[in-house]
């Protein structure tokens, strides 16, 4: 019996182990390839492989107002610009080239044909231009919307006809402006940036100069250039670490040269200080003044002058002196300094510069 038993099992294994062999050389063979040699395989073709990658390549145009009267096209602005030729120029600065252009309907405009490395992308660039198209105070520059082809995106803001400050200032030896005109442009600035910081969410400019204020026929000014705003809420300043490559040294607080990278709205009443000195004495920001036989930076001579009572003296040369309240000049000279104070806490926020200004006539 224990024989018969044995006999059996074994030849149950056998089988077993027979069968299994016979669904695996099944499979094996099922799934085995033939192997292509070189000489049996058909040569891709350069061309078609050449015409399907670039169908996968879609250059899409799209553009977007901000102003329901207002309609435009990337083809438009070729065309207006005779493909951005270089007899179009009006300015430029670190985030690209500014264009003068006249749409089809007779508005004219001025295009800010970005640099690739503006905006790190779509979503970004987006969302600064939503939050400035909703921006509307007579201080600040009209955005009317944006044009994009794949990587290429220009802003469209309203021209202004008397240019920048900068080129009244100091790019223009024939050009001058009264101290009333400039007080009225140091005033209209100090409202712009006095709107931006008392929003709900306030927002840090972050690129004040005079190449970014721009004055219209009647000399009043615009703030431009939102490249590096940023929006301040209570908990959290938005990373700025491209401010100190980008809004110049001179202009930039002591704060922001020790390491500091984040946005805050004292930054901005810095660089307003340092506007102020500019706009009434002509002196660049970024030249060193000779005082005492010594070279010094703009700050440094503006206190040691305000210190010896010379504010007359630091009036810019090309104005009339015989028309000037010496009150005035030096009121005006004492704002200016608080507000470009080394110490970040004890400058005066933006709404009470301005409304320090307002006494001081145009």
């Amino acid at each position: 019996m224990d024989y018969a038993f044995h006999v059996i099992a074994a030849a149950c294994v056998f089988f077993f182990l027979l069968f299994l062999a016979g669904i695996i050389t099944f499979w094996l063979f099922r799934c085995r390839k033939p192997k292509i040699t070189p000489q049996t395989q058909k040569p891709v073709s350069t061309t078609t492989a050449t015409t399907t990658e670039l169908s996968s390549i879609k250059v899409v145009d799209q553009s977007a107002s901000f102003d329901p009267n207002l309609e435009f096209s990337m083809t438009e602005l070729r065309e207006a610009t005779k493909d951005f030729s270089p007899e179009f120029i009006i300015g430029g600065g670190s985030f690209g080239t500014v264009y003068k252009a006249q749409l089809s309907n007779g508005v004219t405009v001025a295009i800010k044909r970005l640099n690739p490395d503006a905006f790190k992308g779509f979503r970004e660039f987006w969302a600064e231009m939503v939050t400035l198209g909703m921006l509307h105070h007579p201080n600040i520059a009209k955005i009317f919307g944006y044009c994009m082809s794949g990587s290429d995106r220009h802003l469209i803001y309203e021209f202004f006809q008397n240019g920048s400050l900068d080129r009244w200032l100091h790019l223009e030896p024939t050009l001058t402006l009264s101290w009333g005109t400039r007080i009225q442009i140091v005033k209209g600035v100090a409202n712009g940036l006095s709107f931006l910081h008392s929003l709900d969410k306030p927002i840090a400019h972050q690129n004040i100069k005079s190449r970014n204020v721009f004055l219209d026929f009647d000399f009043q000014a615009h703030i431009t250039d939102f490249g590096l705003a940023r929006g301040i809420d209570n908990s959290t300043s938005y990373a700025s670490t491209q401010s100190a490559d980008t809004m110049g040294y001179c202009y930039m607080p002591p704060e922001y040269k020790e390491g500091l990278t984040s946005a805050t709205l004292e930054a901005d009443v810095y660089s307003f200080g340092i506007l102020m000195f500019e706009i009434t004495t002509g002196k660049r920001p970024n030249l060193p003044t000779l005082l005492d036989g010594k070279e010094v930076g703009i700050v440094e001579w503006a206190r040691k002058m305000l210190a010896q009572d010379k504010h007359m003296q630091m009036v810019d040369t090309s104005l009339r002196k015989d028309g000037l309240i010496e009150a005035h000049v030096k009121e005006y000279f004492e704002i200016a300094k608080m507000c470009a104070s080394e110490v970040r806490r004890e400058r005066p926020t933006m709404a009470m510069v301005f409304q320090l200004l307002i006494p001081i006539p145009t």
